[in-house]
């Protein structure tokens, strides 16, 4: 009786099913002899009530005793990006993990769409409800909804009224984005620049657009030279056929030879990458998106591409880091209220060191 009541305390320690325990974090919360606790886990791993993770933790291999289990919605962006659709394959993993019940809606990348399934998470009764949506016009109306229901909201990506934020650092993003540009440009062309040339997202609001303004500080602080007559600016939709045809009437009136390019996203990238190959001067042209998303992977990958990079956001990454935040926010414990992810720059030369072949 004695060994099957400590058994049950040993297991109630875990908050999670996502949480991993050292011996010592064991014995910590037990208050167990060392000796004692590493017999109960061999036995508990041996039952696979417990799994042993890495060889020195442990994580429970049932739903925790006395929890019930989440259910949790998630508003993906949109199916039709390949940023969306990794960050929810992350988030799939990370929850099953966990023994979450993921309840996806596709936002479309239309407000329209992110207020009807904002609707149908309320209607759901979730436990709480992750939200990526593009559109800051509807994010006050997303959040009020959740907030009537009493339903806590993690935002990734675009920040929302009274809500745990999730996502990218941008002006830091933006930084090593113009920064790599401006370097590329003096390594290739002695820094002679003619333009620079800026993809923005004007629905996505100010603190996105950061990773813009931060492109042109990155940019100018190199090539200080660079006047404001040399500096352009495109109002797209975050979409690659967008973003191609306005580069391609972009092109149609400047006649620039030396052109970086900062866009907001690595569709935008691409379809200005596309509108400079139909114009026949992708040599004219020096590009970095963001994100360092699937779509971006097989142009890095061509040998002498004029996409020179993209900041990686790493969504592939984003369950391991918002499903504990989320558990934690439940459980009443402090979270922060940002929570920002460490961006790296991801380019043709180190692309694979990043995303092996296999994967």
């Amino acid at each position: 009786m004695k060994s099957l009541i400590r058994a049950c305390h040993i297991l109630k320690v875990f908050r999670d099913g996502s949480e991993c325990l050292r011996l010592s974090d064991v014995v910590a919360r037990t208050g167990l002899h060392k000796t004692t606790a590493l017999r109960m886990l061999t036995t508990l791993v041996a039952c696979e009530l417990l799994t042993r993770v890495g060889g020195t933790k442990y994580r429970l291999g049932i739903r925790p005793l006395g929890k019930k289990q989440y259910r949790f919605g998630f508003g993906m962006q949109g199916a039709e990006f390949g940023f969306s659709r990794t960050v929810t394959e992350s988030l799939q993993r990370s929850a099953a993990a966990a023994d979450i019940d993921l309840f996806v809606l596709d936002n479309q990348d239309s407000p329209r769409v992110a207020l009807h399934n904002a609707e149908v998470f309320v209607r759901e009764r979730l436990d709480l409800v992750i939200e990526s949506q593009t559109d800051t016009r509807i994010a006050g109306q997303i959040s009020a909804r959740f907030r009537a229901a009493s339903i806590p909201v993690i935002a990734l990506e675009i920040p929302n009224p009274q809500t745990i934020f999730y996502g990218a650092n941008n002006s830091q993003a933006g930084l090593i984005a113009g920064r790599h540009l401006a370097r590329w440009a003096e390594s290739h062309w002695q820094g002679n620049v003619d333009e620079l040339l800026l993809l923005e997202l004007p629905k996505a609001g100010q603190i996105p657009n950061a990773r813009i303004l931060g492109s042109l500080l990155g940019v100018i602080e190199r090539l200080v030279w660079l006047s404001q007559s040399q500096i352009k600016i495109l109002h797209t939709s975050g979409h690659y056929e967008n973003a191609l045809a306005l580069t391609r009437l972009h092109l149609r009136r400047s006649r620039s030879q030396r052109i970086l390019v900062s866009a907001i996203n690595d569709p935008c990238a691409l379809g200005a990458l596309q509108a400079f190959r139909d114009a026949g001067r992708e040599e004219h042209c020096a590009i970095v998106g963001h994100n360092a998303s699937s779509e971006s992977h097989s142009e890095l990958a061509n040998k002498g591409t004029r996409l020179i990079g993209s900041v990686g956001y790493f969504p592939e990454r984003y369950g391991e880091g918002v499903i504990p935040l989320a558990l934690d926010l439940l459980a009443g414990r402090p979270v922060p209220p940002a929570t920002f992810i460490r961006h790296e720059m991801v380019t043709p030369s180190n692309l694979r060191s990043f995303y092996p072949v296999n994967n």
